[in-house]
């Protein structure tokens, strides 16, 4: 890992034509954040998670080929990021095999998509699992590879993906319990403005509902699209709710905070729906326009698009994925059987390793020890959630303690918070040593 830098993944399935939700909840906010001073930022096409939905090897393609171009067309500079697609990286199912088996069956039979599907065979009377494959059943463990093979830090997510996150860091969790700390476990991160935008019919826009508004539609059908968005009955001079809208909740999405407050006055003095709707077409076309000049022009060119995937996944794998994966192998037992790894490691070996276990105790509260094998270095606090003890540790490991304040009581604090102590006999450099172990590796 990059020092001081805090990366961060993202990624569209390859379904479907790019449309302006994935651009207001996706691709506007992640390119934003890659340019950030402190961001090291991976972007990809999850093309292995869109054979769950898409039969058509056609359509598979040409949404790869209309997704690159937009993330390039929208400011993607593939020089400063990890551009790549994710079937370009064959670590990644090799790691989800890994996270297989660890990963709680009982964990994934509550994942949302996995009930949705089982709900609606249980209304139709048919067989549970009837058309449920075993590609919709372990989705979750793929999406955790996605992440923890780069060991992301923050992963921006619509709401409804939240619950993924919070799987894989329970199987990069069980992981690290089993063979030592290997993966940085990710954040969710959502931005609640923007999070889930509304399509035509006033629900969540998804190819699903088949209510999207392509992002580079042509002008003029753009603004056909935008004038059937379903509306209520409410009369020219009526005033009008903003909550429940779908017309102002996209405005809102596309406009400055200033532009946002004047609709809001004008819904309450009872704007026409025609007049909303031309702003509306107005604003998106404003921002949109010069990208889909570009997107136009990167689109016809394939083969350039072909070549910066694969050069961008080239590089991350001998970077990154190729490395990684090599010490997970190791870790679970899959070695060369000709060195001395083979034989079961000597308490004195475990020794050298310093390591972070993170538990769950009776009260309730989250904790975590900072181990050299059987020895206790430092004993955390109690935290409200897994989350906390994570970034904390997350923290620990990046910056190798250097916000560590060693004051009285053998407390160990960051700023003003106390956040662990030293075990009996401990010294704080003994701390620091171990932690910067860490920081070195990352």
């Amino acid at each position: 890992m990059s020092p001081g830098k805090t990366r961060t993944l993202t990624g569209i399935t390859t379904s479907g034509t790019p449309h302006l939700g994935n651009y207001v909840g996706a691709i506007r906010p992640a390119i934003a954040s890659a340019r950030e001073a402190d961001a090291e930022s991976f972007f990809f096409l999850a093309d292995y998670h869109s054979l769950i939905k898409v039969a058509d090897p056609a359509r598979v393609q040409r949404s790869t080929l209309e997704i690159a171009a937009a993330w390039l067309a929208c400011g993607l500079d593939p020089q400063q990021v990890w551009f790549y697609r994710q079937s370009d990286i064959p670590e990644i199912p090799e790691l989800t095999w890994l996270l297989s088996c660890v990963a709680g069956k009982g964990l994934l039979n509550r994942a949302h998509a996995y009930k949705a599907a089982i709900d609606r065979n249980r209304e139709a009377g048919e067989d549970e699992d009837a058309g449920v494959t075993a590609g919709l059943f372990m989705y979750p463990v793929l999406m955790a590879a996605d992440i923890l093979l780069f060991n992301a830090q923050r992963v921006p997510v619509g709401r409804d993906q939240v619950q993924h996150i919070e799987m894989a860091r329970d199987f990069g969790q069980r992981f690290n319990h089993l063979y030592g700390e290997h993966f940085t476990l990710p954040e969710a991160v959502v931005e609640d403005s923007v999070a889930t935008l509304p399509g035509l019919d006033g629900r969540k826009m998804s190819k699903s509902y088949d209510n999207t508004i392509a992002l580079f539609a042509p002008r003029a059908q753009l603004k056909k699209l935008i004038y059937s968005i379903v509306t209520d009955s409410s009369e020219p001079g009526e005033p009008k709710q903003t909550e429940g809208s779908a017309l102002f909740q996209l405005y809102q999405a596309f406009a400055s905070a200033a532009e946002t407050e004047s609709l809001r006055r004008a819904y309450a003095d009872g704007i026409a729906w025609g007049e909303a709707k031309q702003m509306l077409f107005e604003r998106i076309d404003l921002e949109v326009a010069p990208l889909r000049e570009r997107y136009e022009a990167l689109i016809a060119r394939p083969q350039d698009i072909e070549a910066t995937l694969r050069d961008g996944a080239a590089r991350l794998r001998e970077r990154h994925a190729t490395p990684f994966l090599a010490k997970l192998r190791q870790a679970v037992g899959l070695r060369d059987l000709a060195t001395r790894t083979t034989s079961v490691e000597s308490p004195a070996d475990k020794a050298a390793v310093p390591a972070f276990k993170q538990y769950r105790e009776s009260d309730g509260r989250f904790y975590f020890k900072l181990v050299e094998g059987e020895r206790v270095l430092v004993q955390s606090t109690g935290f409200d959630s897994p989350r906390e003890a994570g970034q904390l540790i997350a923290n620990l490991k990046r910056e190798g303690g250097e916000q560590l304040r060693h004051l009285e009581a053998r407390g160990l604090h960051l700023g003003e918070s106390l956040v662990g102590h030293l075990a009996e006999g401990v010294a704080v450099e003994e701390v620091l040593e171990s932690l910067a172990r860490f920081a070195e590796e990352a």
